[in-house]
């Protein structure tokens, strides 16, 4: 045990050690933290949708007609009605010919990486993109070119040199950490130029950019255009899950080919009861998605009159960069003294140097709970020293990211 409590002990001397923080009852925009009531800025349930009341009641009431599990894979016994019926409803909502459940979004990238490229393909992946992302290439046992954040001409070169090799680009939507966007049009247009596939992960798009909550590949006028697109159920949708939309042959590939689904239990029928009505409600209530937009400016442009660092965020995501972990440990700590939630986020997560609080906005906070969160903030902030400018020089963080710098990796 000496081995586990040396690297325990390494982990707190470099402000990386995690514990788990108890939240007593649903998520809101209020949440009971270690026996304390918080604003809770930091969560994923974008739309709210994790406690509404129709959503609780559609998972109850699948778990009565169908089970509390599905009790197997979806190629053994576990493939059931409630399934089918879900990956219609999410192939008519993102556009495509059909889809297919996942258990998890990590499940899902791991899966769909690997299913569409191999050994002596090449990966184009985007250097802040998802660990699963980052997995799934690995598994893939594909080369990898990493490219730098959101730049085409760095990916470009990537595509020429690799050649007939270029299997397969993959990025997020909306990138998790910091809030921006993928040049989605010129990844198409790349895409399309080097005869290659191009996957988006849709998991923090859905329900809060595009046209009905369709995501940032719709936002951009896209629909179609994008070969796979990969999406969760678990964010604004309030539940718990993932799928991918793409042509009707893909799905059937990945069916036979992707691992995470052919090797894990299908997801739980009250979580598809959840996402049906979650969907439901999205198409009833359009105005959640840009009452979430208009949320995620107010609380952008609060925390910015705070003179805070906020890169840049154009979503519900934003991001306060402080650079050293321990520093943001401590930003996290005062702000829960004046009763605001917003976890402190370290590497491997983010890049070294770059360590932050991530803030999200909700579709049902108020406006004053928004500013007063972002004030409470701009006060610890200042308490500790810390303020606009803490980033590091780009070249300096892209040699600091766990990854390692952009560029080809070779497959193991």
């Amino acid at each position: 045990m000496s081995g586990i409590e040396e690297r325990l002990a390494e982990l707190r001397r470099a402000g990386l050690h995690r514990r788990r923080r108890l939240i007593e009852g649903p998520q809101g925009p209020r949440v009971c933290l270690d026996g304390a009531e918080v604003l809770l800025l930091c969560s994923n349930n974008y739309l709210g949708l994790a406690d509404h009341p129709r959503v609780r009641q559609a998972a109850a009431d699948a778990a009565e007609r169908y089970g509390a599990g599905a009790g197997a894979s979806r190629l053994i016994s576990g493939s059931m009605e409630l399934h089918r019926k879900l990956e219609g409803r999410l192939a008519e909502f993102e556009g495509a010919e059909a889809a297919l459940l996942f258990g998890s979004g990590y499940l899902a990238n791991t899966g769909i990486v690997a299913a569409l490229a191999g050994a002596g393909d090449v990966v184009f992946s985007d250097e802040l993109n998802h660990a699963s992302i980052v997995d799934g290439c690995r598994l893939s046992r594909a080369d990898t070119f990493v490219y730098r954040h959101r730049d085409l001409e760095h990916l470009e070169r990537g595509l020429r040199e690799a050649g007939s090799r270029a299997r397969l680009i993959v990025t997020d939507g909306v990138f998790s950490m910091d809030g921006d966007v993928a040049p989605l049009s010129g990844l198409v247009e790349l895409a399309r130029r080097h005869g290659c596939l191009l996957a988006v992960d849709e998991a923090h798009g859905t329900g809060a950019l595009g046209p009905g909550g369709r995501g940032s590949v719709a936002a951009a006028g896209l629909s179609g255009e994008v070969d796979v697109i990969i999406g969760t159920l678990g964010k604004a949708l309030g539940g718990y899950g993932a799928y991918v939309c793409a042509s009707a042959p893909l799905i059937d590939l990945l069916v036979n080919t992707a691992r995470p689904l052919i090797f894990s239990t299908a997801p739980p029928p009250p979580s598809v009861g959840a996402a049906l009505e979650a969907l439901s409600l999205l198409a009833s209530r359009p105005g959640l998605v840009e009452q979430l937009r208009r949320n995620g400016d107010t609380l952008r442009e609060a925390l910015a009159a705070e003179g805070l660092e906020v890169g840049d965020s154009r979503t519900q995501i934003v991001p306060v960069i402080v650079g050293d972990p321990r520093r943001a440990m401590a930003l996290c700590e005062r702000a829960l003294e004046g009763g605001v939630f917003a976890q402190a986020i370290r590497p491997p997560t983010v890049p070294a140097g770059s360590s932050r609080l991530r803030l999200t906005a909700m579709a049902n906070h108020r406006v004053d709970e928004l500013r007063a969160g972002a004030l409470v903030i701009g006060r610890a902030a200042r308490s500790l020293g810390i303020g606009g400018g803490a980033t590091m020089p780009d070249e300096l963080s892209r040699a600091a990211r766990p990854e390692g710098p952009a560029g080809l990796r070779r497959a193991a």
